[in-house]
């Protein structure tokens, strides 16, 4: 017969494995989400600390464009020949060469600059720049124009744009803030001043935010224009998290990429870099094709281990197997040597015992078959002894009878009757109830004529309930009891009674007597006997009891056997609880 996977060593290969690698999952598991974690965790902390390094970036920026921005919002000489009034060509053309001069002293102080652009209140336009200077004549009604006028003296930063704002020829990318010029004398506005610089650096800053090889980086106005690096395409501006306005950082992880965002603190521009999960999860990819490997590894090693474990276990039991079919066939001289757990070594120890002891007892079967053959016969010999008794008896009675005598004709005839119903038991321990009540009058016919009259028989027993099955001797121990240790001893009259009563499902056969009863410490004794407590137990009224209640319960049901009552000077009541039968059927 094909064993299979029902085989103890294919089961226990199987739980070892499943236990182990169950085991090594959960662990790598656990392990690969804490690392997950801190690693989102170092990366949060690093894109922080970024966009901080970022900002410090562009602090500086903004403190070279402010400086640069006030050389000429603060050249009291060029802000009085812009304001000036003359009536000559000559001494206005002089002041325009003086003003341009000036501009073009701080256009060639630095590299970076594109060109510088300063617009008076009156249309004045001065210039000075790498192109032509064409300038465009619909300025005034440019976004980045209206700003500068509302400035209120503060450096405004533009921002970066792919051409100059004022400049038609001008065509190569620029970064612009300018910022509003006063007259301090009168401490009214008289024009704006513009600048526009290379936007390398302020793009080189941007390209400090990214991450990783897909990061985006953005510079954001407060009006929601984008500035982008050199080599980001234009964002999706309602695909972008919105900032919190009253917050100066953000870091938001959402939608498969880590967003990052910092406010400039003296401009109101924000900052942002956005990094896909891709760039985020180099390190995650390496660890999983890592722990992959090494999870494969070990569930091969875990494979091993418990392909040995379990042939450790179940090579012993293959050999206890194949003895034990050996015995089947009648073959006892085998014995079974094995080196195993301890367990294994004491079953087969036990196996090796119990085989040299069935060739004991069956040497001994062999031995005795002659002694058995003796002792049947000896057996059928004591059989004759009771029935001599019940024909000895009976005899009697007729002697009785022949002479008239017939109370104790009668007596004689019950305790012949009472003497074969005791002790005929091989047709089993349940009678009918009938058969029970038949051999109780019996004996209290015997118990009347000795107590001369002072005992009333009183009896209800329903006719519906003479069919049912009962255990043999239920009746009598417990009658037996209410005249031995109630009615024997009594003073007056005795009453005895035997009666039933259905209650639901229970059917009680009652005996009550008027006796002398028990005070309440026997009481209570005797029901901790009938409820398990063996220290309840005394006399032998009490172990009949007890015996009696088992027999029930064993017959029945724990919820059946002997309830009992009792009052001093009043009486005892004892209640043999049945299950009542089905309609038309039996126990």
């Amino acid at each position: 017969m094909k064993i299979g996977f029902h085989s103890i060593h294919h089961r226990l290969f199987l739980l070892f494995l499943f236990c182990m690698s169950s085991i090594l999952l959960i662990v790598s598991l656990l392990y690969y989400n804490r690392t997950t974690d801190q690693l989102h965790e170092k990366i949060s902390e690093l894109s922080r600390k970024n966009v901080a390094q970022t900002a410090g970036l562009f602090t500086l920026l903004y403190k070279g464009y402010d400086a640069l921005s006030k050389s000429l919002s603060n050249n009291f000489e060029m802000i009085r020949l812009i304001n000036e009034k003359t009536d000559g060509p000559a001494v206005a053309y002089i002041n325009e060469q003086t003003v341009t001069n000036i501009i073009g002293s701080i256009f060639y102080s630095r590299d970076d600059l594109v060109g510088i652009h300063v617009i008076t209140d009156k249309g004045k336009i001065y210039n000075y720049g790498n192109s032509m200077n064409v300038v465009d004549p619909e300025y005034a009604q440019e976004d980045w124009y209206r700003q500068l006028q509302a400035s209120s003296g503060k450096m405004v930063w533009l921002g970066v744009y792919a051409h100059s704002l004022i400049d038609q020829v001008e065509d190569s990318p620029v970064f612009a803030f300018g910022r509003q010029l006063y007259d301090l004398n009168e401490h009214k506005p008289i024009g704006i001043v513009l600048y526009e610089t290379d936007p390398q650096p302020v793009l080189e800053a941007l390209e400090n935010l990214k991450l990783g090889a897909h990061s985006q980086v953005y510079l954001m106005s407060p009006d929601g224009r984008f500035v982008t690096s050199a080599t980001d395409p234009q964002p999706d501006a309602a695909a972008l998290p919105k900032p919190p306005s009253e917050e100066d950082m953000m870091v938001q992880q959402k939608g498969g990429q880590l967003v990052v965002a910092s406010k400039l603190s003296f401009s109101g521009w924000w900052i942002m870099s956005i990094t896909p999960d891709k760039d985020l999860n180099v390190e995650l990819v390496e660890m999983k094709r890592y722990l992959l490997i090494v999870i494969s590894a070990l569930i091969l090693v875990s494979t091993l281990i418990a392909s040995v474990v379990s042939q450790t276990i179940s090579s012993p039991l293959k050999k206890l197997i194949r003895e034990m079919r050996q015995v089947e066939v009648g073959n006892f001289r085998g014995l079974v040597n094995v080196s195993s757990y301890q367990e294994i070594n004491i079953l087969v120890a036990s196996f090796n015992r119990m085989v040299r002891r069935i060739e004991e007892l069956i040497e001994r079967v062999k031995l005795s078959s002659v002694s058995e053959k003796n002792a049947e016969l000896h057996a059928l010999q004591s059989q004759v002894n009771p029935h001599f008794l019940y024909n000895t008896l009976d005899m009697i009675y007729w002697m009785l009878d022949e002479e008239g005598n017939e109370q104790l004709g009668e007596l004689v005839l019950s305790l012949s009757s009472m003497f074969r119903y005791s002790s005929q038991w091989e047709d089993g321990a349940d009678v009918s109830l009938r058969e029970e009540l038949e051999q109780i009058g019996h004996y209290l016919k015997i118990i009347s004529i000795r107590l001369e009259g002072r005992l009333m028989i009183i009896t209800g027993v329903d006719e519906r309930w003479l069919h049912i099955r009962v255990p043999k001797m239920t009746v009598q121990p417990v009658i037996e009891n209410a005249v031995k240790h109630g009615l024997e001893s009594l003073g007056r009259q005795g009453i005895l009674k035997v009666y039933t009563r259905e209650e639901g499902r229970m059917l009680k056969l009652i005996v009550e007597d008027n006796g002398t009863g028990m005070d309440a410490e026997q009481l209570s004794r005797l029901q901790a006997s009938l409820a398990g407590d063996s220290a309840g137990v005394s006399g032998k009224s009490g172990i009949g009891l007890l015996n009696l209640h088992r027999r029930l319960q064993f017959m029945f049901g724990e919820e059946y056997g002997l309830q009992i009552e009792s009052f001093p000077g009043e009486g005892t009541r004892v209640a043999i609880v049945l299950p009542v039968p089905a309609e038309g059927g039996q126990l």
